[in-house]
C-alpha cells in the first residue's frame, strides 16, 4: 500500500473551494500530500485550506484566476516559494452553460472554453516546467464523459473537455520522457454546487439514472481514490490516459 502514498509529496489543485476540487483537495490530504488551494473565490479557498490543515497536513490558499497567464504564473510562484516544489497537479477548475446549441453566444463559448481548456492548458504548461527541470510530476486533468460521448445543451462544455482529453494525451506523449506523467478523469454525474440545481429535477435524475448502468449518482468520494491512483508512485507506468468515473455511463449502449 505504500505505493499510494503521498507522504512528502507537494499538490496543487485548481477549483479547489468546492465541489469536486474541494474533495479532491481534502482526498490528497488525507493521502499524505500538502496542498496548494487554489480557486477565484478567497473565502471558499481559504476555508478548503483551513480543512487541509485540521487533517495535519500543510495548505496554502491562493486566488486566482486560471485563465490569465499572470496571475497563473504568481500563483505557481507563490506555491514554489512557499512548498520549494510541486509533485501533482489536479486541473479542475471548469463551467457549463448549458444551452441549446442555437442559443450558445459567442461569450458563452469564450467563457466555457478559456476556462475548461486554455486555463487547463495555462496551468499544466507553468507547472510542467517546473516538473520537467525536477525530473518528476503527475497531472491529472479533470474532464467528463460529455467530451466522449455526446450530452444535451453541453456543446461547448463537450468541445472543451474532449480537447481537454486530447491535450491529455499530447502533454504525456510530450513530457514522459521527463518522468512526468499526465492522466485525466472523466465524471458523470456527481452531487456538486454546479449540478445540485440540475438534481433537484425528478425526472432529469430519472434520465440520468436510465443512462448509468449503476443506476446512482456518484458520491465525491468515489472521485479520490482515482485520483489519489493517478497522482502516485502505484501509476508510476500510466500515462495518457483518461479514467472514466461514471457508473458504466460511458459504455452504455441501446
Amino acid at each position: 500500500m505504500q505505493l499510494f502514498s503521498l507522504e512528502g509529496r507537494v499538490a496543487l489543485v485548481t477549483g479547489a473551494g468546492r465541489g469536486i476540487g474541494r474533495a479532491l483537495a481534502l482526498g490528497l490530504a488525507d493521502a499524505g500530500a500538502d496542498v496548494v488551494c487554489l480557486a477565484r473565490t478567497g473565502s471558499e479557498v481559504e476555508a478548503a485550506a483551513e480543512e487541509v490543515r485540521a487533517r495535519g497536513r500543510r495548505a496554502l490558499a491562493v486566488t486566482a484566476d486560471v485563465t490569465s497567464q499572470a496571475q497563473v504564473t504568481e500563483a505557481v510562484e507563490a506555491a514554489l516559494d512557499r512548498f520549494g516544489k510541486i509533485d501533482i497537479l489536479v486541473n479542475n477548475a471548469g463551467i457549463n452553460i448549458r444551452k441549446p446549441a442555437l442559443e450558445v453566444a459567442e461569450a458563452d463559448w469564450d467563457r466555457v472554453v478559456q476556462t475548461n481548456l486554455k486555463g487547463p492548458f495555462l496551468v499544466a504548461q507553468t507547472v510542467g516546467r517546473h516538473m520537467c527541470e525536477r525530473g518528476y510530476g503527475r497531472i491529472i486533468n479533470v474532464a467528463s464523459v460529455g467530451g466522449a460521448v455526446a450530452l444535451r445543451t453541453g456543446v461547448a462544455y463537450g468541445a472543451s473537455k474532449a480537447g481537454l482529453m486530447h491535450m491529455t494525451r499530447i502533454l504525456a506523449m510530450e513530457w514522459a520522457r521527463y518522468g512526468v506523467t499526465v492522466n485525466g478523469i472523466g465524471p458523470w454525474y456527481f452531487r456538486t454546487p454546479l449540478t445540485e440545481k440540475l438534481l433537484q429535477d425528478e425526472q432529469y435524475v430519472a434520465e440520468i439514472l436510465a443512462r448509468t448502468p449503476m443506476r446512482r449518482i456518484g458520491d465525491l468520494a468515489e472521485l479520490v481514490g482515482p485520483v489519489v491512483f493517478l497522482a502516485s508512485d502505484a501509476s508510476s507506468y500510466v500515462t495518457g490516459q483518461v479514467l472514466m468515473v461514471d457508473g458504466g455511463m460511458s459504455v452504455y449502449g441501446f
